[in-house]
């Protein structure tokens, strides 16, 4: 791989670093001033390259679109948006995973219509998030497919904003609307797209991206991760998300080159359909989030690897939650024997409001792992120890993974109260200043402001964004540690313990009111959602726990789509406070690990051994009965959300034991592979507790 101008940095302070080779004049010396000047270029150039290739089902190419086609379909929607009045206002995209979605972004883009990614709901989900992004983007137009309209339809009494919306279909319009696009007046501080943030249910943010920031960070990527001509990308993330979006998506365009995608179910079903296109394809870049990695190393069973050959991926990228030492050296020694190489393993920080990447390890260089005091971390002090080449050196010992170089123009480590440049051992709040940097918060003018401009105390240097992550250097490489407010991040997706904690003090009126924390701790290397509440004081002498967790986990799953690992009940006005009343997580978390909160109940997941599916499944014999097909959801049930079988009963919903989509799409994968068959990922919510799913499978099998 080459590159133009690589990364060299100097540093200005102990812990502040400017970009020399990857400035900002070299960033923004890309050929492209807008998104509309790139996509024209590329579609004249190249008009019979292949530009996007789907696979539906994670396998086999359902859809494909050369650039050439791509730009004509793209002016086709632009133009009928430009007919119908709807530039400089606001279009909510919802749409199934596919290339429909790219051509309506791009569509938005080219009629100078401000895009607003989202996901289309499912039946019987939570619509707070959706209401809350229509109301605050103002959205007047939503664009999807002819199919998901007659489907969405049903949605308009639970959602009446959608029903008040204008609605447009833009699978069926004619590609010869094309001659009548207009090219709006555009320039790169024009407004592109709003990416909300991937809070679950409050108040999330719109990041305001405009086609300069895109291009900026494009030509960012292009350098960091030293992409070419000869890159290929495959991957798996949804299209709505900001990884996905400008990753897999607009990188690719940037470059001119092939980008293979599947559904995020396709992978979570089967997570070797990903390992396998990347092997098809010969993929040289592909990635996703820790949880990713940790998902193949544990499911991907040894006959799910014959055939691989990973020998052609040199990126290897792992962002958007922490990166885990373990899981990246797992990882390694899970695949090496499939032509995986070490310096493919690419470890990378980055954020919305950067328009993506912020930093990312240097290709063909095996990620370092810095040990650490774990005490010394916990006051903020970076002390390193010998913990060897396999991560964590024992106990009182953190192992991180150093998040490699940024070319972003400044990047500061700050102490967050004083404002001021940390010492060089000392960990601080990141803050970065880049032509990445989103324009702000959409119509949120005091966020922005406290986010987005801020400047030092002492030198009064800014503005800078305030990425609200604390890290250190080490050398010319970025470490993080942590956040510096108590959001929970959990497979990829940022959630707020806030909104957590009002789901489970309305739940149950056992529950005392402003009266609960929830936080994350690390169970086998993975992130897990736990839950302390304080419980009413007439409730104390009679309390149900079963009852009352229950509730919790099942009100949990249906509105943040988290499942719970532990919930401690606790006495009235016991719960960790400070002086002003302000409930204190981090003291919640001390006293979970420790055992010594004022505890009146409490359920913890039993943590079983993961195993693979057993091969002979998938030869699963004719005539499986309704009790055989109920016996093993429990089974897999119970094994998935660490609670015993017969606890399970068989007529309440899936959600009442905390079944959340990510595990309800693995157990379809599963339930495919027993029975022989396959089925949507969808399965478990249209049959929604273990007597309907299984009386629905038997009429199914029927010859």
């Amino acid at each position: 791989m080459s590159s133009s101008s690589p990364s060299v940095c100097r540093q200005s302070s102990p812990v502040s670093r400017e970009c020399v080779a990857m400035s900002a004049q070299s960033i923004e010396a890309a050929e492209f001033p807008t998104l509309i000047a790139l996509l024209r270029e590329r579609a004249a150039r190249h008009p019979d390259r292949t530009a996007f290739i789907f696979m539906d089902d994670g396998e086999n190419e359902s859809q494909t679109l050369t650039f050439g086609q791509l730009e004509q379909r793209v002016r086709a929607v632009a133009a009928r948006l430009q007919a119908l009045g709807a530039a400089n206002q606001r279009a909510l995209l919802l749409y199934p995973p596919g290339l429909e979605f790219i051509v309506a972004f791009l569509g938005c883009v080219y009629a100078r219509v401000v895009a607003v990614p989202a996901y289309p709901p499912r039946t019987n989900q939570n619509l707070r998030r959706l209401k809350t992004v229509i109301e605050d983007a103002g959205a007047a137009w939503v664009l999807t497919t002819t199919p998901l309209l007659s489907n969405l339809e049903v949605q308009f009494e639970r959602v009446p904003e959608l029903g008040k919306m204008q609605w447009l279909s833009t699978d069926n319009i004619p590609v010869e609307a094309r001659d009548t696009w207009k090219e709006p007046d555009v320039n790169g501080e024009t407004l592109a797209f709003l990416q909300y943030t991937s809070g679950s249910t409050g108040t999330p943010k719109g990041v305001m991206v405009s086609h300069g920031n895109v291009l900026h960070n494009e030509r960012m990527i292009q350098q960091t991760f030293g992409h070419s001509e000869r890159t290929v990308f495959a991957g798996w993330l949804p299209l709505f998300h900001d990884m996905g979006l400008i990753g897999n998506v607009l990188q690719p365009l940037y470059l001119g080159i092939k980008s293979v995608l599947m559904p995020p179910a396709a992978f979570i079903q089967k997570p070797a359909r990903w390992l396998h296109a990347i092997s098809r394809y010969r993929a040289t870049t592909s990635g996703g989030p820790n949880f990713a990695y940790d998902l193949c190393a544990r499911k991907v069973s040894p006959e799910q690897r014959m055939g691989l050959d990973l020998s052609s991926w040199e990126v290897a990228f792992n962002g958007a939650e922490p990166i885990r030492a373990s899981t990246v050296l797992r990882f390694m020694e899970t695949f090496k024997d499939y032509g995986l190489k070490s310096s493919a393993l690419y470890p990378c920080y980055g954020m919305a409001e950067t328009t993506l990447v912020v930093s990312g390890g240097v290709p063909k260089k095996r990620p370092f792992i810095c040990n650490v005091q774990a005490a010394a971390l916990e006051q903020g002090r970076i002390v390193e120890v010998d913990g060897g080449s396999t991560g964590p050196g024992g106990d009182g010992t953190h192992a991180l993974v150093y998040s490699g170089r940024s070319g972003l123009e400044k990047v500061r480590i700050v102490e967050p109260t004083n404002r001021t440049v940390c010492a060089e051992d000392q960990v601080g709040e990141i803050w970065v200043s880049s032509a990445s940097v989103a324009q702000g918060y959409w119509n949120r003018p005091a966020q922005t402001e406290e986010t987005f401009r801020a400047y030092l105390q002492d030198t009064g240097e800014g503005p800078f964004l305030r990425t609200g992550d604390l890290g250190f250097f080490r050398g010319e490489d970025l470490v993080i540690t942590g956040r510096l407010k108590d959001i929970i991040i959990i497979r990829g997706r940022n959630h707020y313990p806030q909104d957590i904690e009002q789901t489970v003090e309305e739940c149950h009126p056992a529950l005392k009111a402003s009266g609960g924390a929830a936080f994350s701790v690390t169970v086998e290397d993975e992130e897990r959602l736990v839950i302390v509440q304080e419980v009413e004081r007439s409730y104390l002498r009679n309390l149900d726990v079963d009852d009352v967790v229950g509730s919790i986990r099942q009100a949990v799953s249906e509105s943040h789509e988290l499942h719970v690992h532990a919930v401690v009940l606790i006495k009235t006005s016991s719960i960790p406070k400070t002086s002003s009343g302000k409930i204190q997580r981090h003291a919640c978390r001390k006293g979970f690990l420790d055992k010594s909160l004022n505890t009146v109940g409490e359920w913890v997941e039993s943590l079983q051994e993961d195993t693979l599916a057993n091969p002979a499944w998938a030869a699963a014999p004719a005539g499986r009965t309704e009790e055989d097909i109920q016996n093993w959801l429990l089974g897999r049930m119970a094994q998935y959300l660490g609670i015993k079988a017969e606890e399970i009963d068989i007529k309440d919903p899936f959600e009442r034991y905390g079944l959340d989509s990510a595990v309800a799409v693995s157990l379809t994968g599963e339930l495919a592979g027993w029975l022989g068959r396959e089925f949507e990922p969808t399965l478990f919510w249209e049959h929604p507790s273990a007597e309907i799913l299984a009386k629905h499978l038997v009429n199914e099998l029927k010859p």
